[in-house]
């Protein structure tokens, strides 16, 4: 059960209106890291966690992100508050109404199509998609997933603050972000709760490959350090032409029953290439993109003479 509290979990205070800047702010709204997707991939994985304690944790902090999209998106409607009342009453000449609505990134999208009204769009004009919520249901990959989440909408609110030198806008993206610190922390011990949190799942690796490293890329730039040496790491050399880590040729295999083989084998006799063969090509006589120059009409009949 939800309940609203008419007051905002933090005051907003705008100093004037910038539809511009607003824009910019849906990026937090309606974008792959904002506030909605993060409250509705926390919310559905606190549905399905069997575990109370993650439960009550994923609900919480699910239920703040709300609280969140109602701060970022109050700080959008007021930023656009002028625009939206001049637009709705017509209280500009026409140049002076569009000089103001269509100053750049999108702002003339979201007063004309939003009505200065928060959007679920990302800053680009993006609509808000359920493919923005990865869970994929074991909690040990979820949380981990969380934990980048909440990283990357805290560099997000940082890029939105550098942006902006509005004191009262600034003050509030400081504590949105600063949530963004807590929830990850939260979602760390979390994880780190679990006693068995690495690998995710139930199957363990195959302990002939979970500790190597192979090094796929040779030349300058080859680096050595703690993600591929040290007591946890056998580092392989890999070369040109090695055989497979596992043995055999390399090349994969299956079995066929006979008549599947023989359609298979038709198949590859029907549409065999031929390698010699130079046929005369649209493209060569201008029918689209050129491939290879001008040909000439000598040329054209040499080829069409060879055809036959």
């Amino acid at each position: 059960m939800f309940m609203h509290n008419k007051k905002l979990m933090y005051t907003v205070r705008v100093s004037e209106p910038n539809p511009v800047l607003a824009s910019l702010m849906l990026e937090q709204f309606g974008g792959p890291q904002g506030e909605l997707a993060a409250a509705m991939r926390y919310f559905t994985q606190g549905l399905a966690d069997e575990d109370p304690g993650r439960k009550d944790m994923l609900i919480d902090i699910a239920t703040e992100e709300l609280s969140h999209l109602e701060v970022i998106g109050s700080i959008v409607a007021m930023l656009t508050k002028g625009a939206k009342g001049k637009l709705a009453e017509g209280a500009e000449e026409t140049a002076d109404l569009y000089a103001n609505i269509t100053q750049g990134n999108g702002s003339h999208t979201l007063s004309l199509l939003y009505g200065g009204g928060p959007a679920l769009v990302n800053s680009a004009g993006q609509l808000w998609t359920g493919g923005y919520i990865d869970s994929i249901g074991d909690p040990t990959a979820d949380l981990r997933s969380n934990i980048a989440a909440e990283s990357r909408a805290k560099i997000i609110y940082e890029r939105l603050i550098n942006v902006t030198n509005d004191p009262g806008v600034k003050d509030a993206l400081g504590f949105l972000m600063t949530r963004e610190i807590a929830h990850q922390k939260s979602f760390e011990k979390a994880l780190y709760s679990i006693d068995n949190n690495f690998p995710p799942g139930k199957l363990p690796g195959k302990p002939e490959y979970t500790d190597k490293y192979y090094n796929m890329s040779q030349g300058e730039g080859d680096m050595r350090g703690p993600w591929n040496q040290g007591a946890q790491w056998e580092f392989v050399d890999v070369k040109m032409g090695d055989a497979p880590v596992n043995g055999g040729d390399g090349n994969p295999t299956v079995k066929l029953a006979a008549s599947e083989m023989a359609a298979v084998n038709a198949v590859a006799a029907r549409t065999m290439s031929k390698p010699d063969a130079d046929p005369l090509t649209g493209a060569e006589l201008g029918a689209g993109p050129r491939a290879g120059g001008t040909v000439t009409k000598e040329k054209a009949k040499m080829k069409s003479k060879k055809g036959k």
